[in-house]
């Protein structure tokens, strides 16, 4: 079921990427590189403007739906089914991160100096 969800996932944000891609903008957009110009003379320009509109509120909520479903009831879990933030610190101690031991430049070498301040001091 879980498989079945997530192809059914992919398959729905495909179709609303290119629902989305078929809307025409104030620049035209990428409506006529996918024939989005041809489909306005088959309903009228604004019923294809209401359909394509339609056509992304249906499949957006059906995204969100499809992903919250599969998320809460169908996400196969291991046996510990808290959050890393529900966990908390670990008991046995935190470990501070150590710096790695300077070494001392070979002889002959010139040692580094700091930068003189910004502020020309």
């Amino acid at each position: 079921m879980f498989t079945f969800l997530i192809v059914l996932e992919l398959i729905v944000s495909i179709l609303l990427i290119l629902v989305i891609l078929m809307q025409s903008s104030k620049g035209g957009g990428l409506a006529g590189t996918f024939g989005g110009g041809n489909v306005g003379m088959v309903f009228g320009v604004r019923r294809t403007a209401d359909f394509l509109i339609r056509g992304t509120q249906v499949l957006a909520a059906l995204f969100i739906i499809l992903a919250l479903v599969t998320n809460i009831f169908f996400l196969p879990r291991s046996g510990n089914a808290q959050s890393v933030l529900q966990r908390g610190t670990p008991s046995h101690g935190a470990v501070t991160p150590q710096l790695p031991p300077t070494s001392e430049p070979a002889q002959g070498a010139p040692a580094q100096t700091a930068p003189p301040p910004a502020n020309g001091r």
